[in-house]
């Protein structure tokens, strides 16, 4: 009897050896982001007043990194192959709101599988190639996309920007070479290019040198521009970067970006990213302007960690249209930015910024052409929805970040 409860113990065991291997191939995380932060605004917009803009005080939630929880996990299928998934919400912490209405899962919900030696291919509602591959290099990693992102975030450079209905493959890094593509279809019967999203990207980076190249278009699925369409593959149903800046724009057709990014780093404390984009609205027959409008934009930011706790940032960026529409004096906006960051521990910190924008020039108000007005201030891309009443903006917030 106690040979056999010894040999019926070996084969359990046995089996549990074998088991336990089969359980660690597969793993699922739960993550967060809590941010919230006291800001102060400048000389904002008051809708349906007609007075001047008026400095406003307020609580904002998720302006170092958006407030968000998910879920992400991987399965080991074999022969160096995983599947893979995230599913990301994001939340107004001072209400409880979703980020994005009627979308639990509005930040990222996507599949797909990934392989060392062949790449990875994702479908779902993601990030295109175009952010991917550029975003290491993009001025909002230490300036924030509510302060730091280009004006309006008009070269879809912060992360506000997903597609709905995409494919994205990336390919693994090859001699320090990374290439990606995607394509988002539209909600179109008939056309596979109506309300489409592709893009295209390439990245190399070398010790502590890297540069990013990638092009990106946006179609309104309403045929010959007008009205953003329902079925087109953006952010439900709306269309990326609409500001103060080119809501005169935002009947187009389409919307195309080319951009490049890139950096160095100079020692593990001092390093310095560059951005320079070129972003065109175009008009089809419905649209409400008649020319192409073309946006050039540069940009860099200098990082200095003089501690391993304290992390700064100091930016600048210049935005210039170009002279279309019957406007004669195109549109400029100078940004400045500055970022402190102090680290409590590794989840928690508490940081500042500060932000100052300067416009000049014309550009079209929301009749289109025609509707020629002074070009006001738009700091970031967090303040679209509140410009400056002036030529001139100002910002600055202290808040606190958790990470779980």
């Amino acid at each position: 009897m106690k040979h056999r409860i010894k040999a019926n113990m070996a084969v359990v065991a046995g089996v549990a050896c074998v088991a336990t291997p089969v359980f660690a191939q597969s793993s699922v995380t739960l993550y967060g982001i809590l941010d919230d932060v006291l800001v102060y605004q400048s000389s904002q917009t008051t809708p349906g007043s007609t007075s001047g803009g008026r400095s406003n005080i307020k609580l904002a939630s998720g302006l170092w990194a958006g407030s968000r929880f998910g879920f992400k996990g991987n399965e080991n299928l074999g022969g160096g192959t995983q599947a893979i998934f995230q599913l990301e919400s994001g939340f107004n912490l001072n209400n409880g709101a979703q980020q994005y209405t009627n979308a639990l899962f509005g930040r990222q919900a996507w599949v797909g599988v990934t392989n060392a030696s062949y790449g990875t291919f994702t479908a779902g509602r993601q990030y295109t190639s175009y952010y991917t591959l550029l975003a290491p290099y993009s001025p909002t990693n230490w300036l924030t996309g509510y302060f730091g992102a280009h004006p309006g975030d008009l070269d879809s450079l912060d992360t506000v920007y997903r597609a709905n209905n995409s494919l994205v493959y990336t390919s693994p890094k090859l001699y320090g070479f990374t290439f990606s593509g995607s394509y988002a279809l539209g909600g179109v019967a008939g056309s596979l290019n109506q309300g489409s999203t592709w893009s295209g990207a390439i990245q190399y980076i070398n010790g502590p040198f890297g540069i990013a190249a990638g092009v990106q278009r946006i179609n309104n699925s309403t045929p010959g521009g007008g009205a953003w369409g329902a079925d087109s593959t953006t952010n439900s149903g709306g269309q990326p970067g609409v500001s103060a800046v080119n809501n005169g724009y935002q009947t187009a057709q389409a919307q195309q970006r080319v951009a490049v990014t890139g950096g160095y780093a100079f020692t593990q404390t001092l390093d310095i990213s560059m951005s320079y984009s070129n972003v065109q609205y175009i008009p089809g027959v419905h649209s409400l302007f008649t020319d192409t409008a073309i946006f050039n934009t540069a940009g860099a930011v200098l990082h200095w960690k003089p501690t391993p706790a304290v992390d700064l940032g100091l930016g600048y960026s210049y935005t210039r249209a170009t002279r279309a529409n019957a406007i004669t004096s195109a549109a400029q906006y100078h940004q400045f930015n500055l970022a402190e960051y102090y680290a409590l521990s590794k989840r928690t910190g508490v940081y500042a910024l500060q932000a100052f924008q300067r416009s000049s020039g014309k550009t079209l108000g929301t009749s289109g052409s025609g509707n020629i007005i002074d070009a006001t201030a738009a700091i970031g891309d967090g303040f679209s929805t509140a410009p400056s009443s002036s030529r001139s903006q100002f910002a600055a917030g202290i808040g606190v970040i958790h990470r779980f």
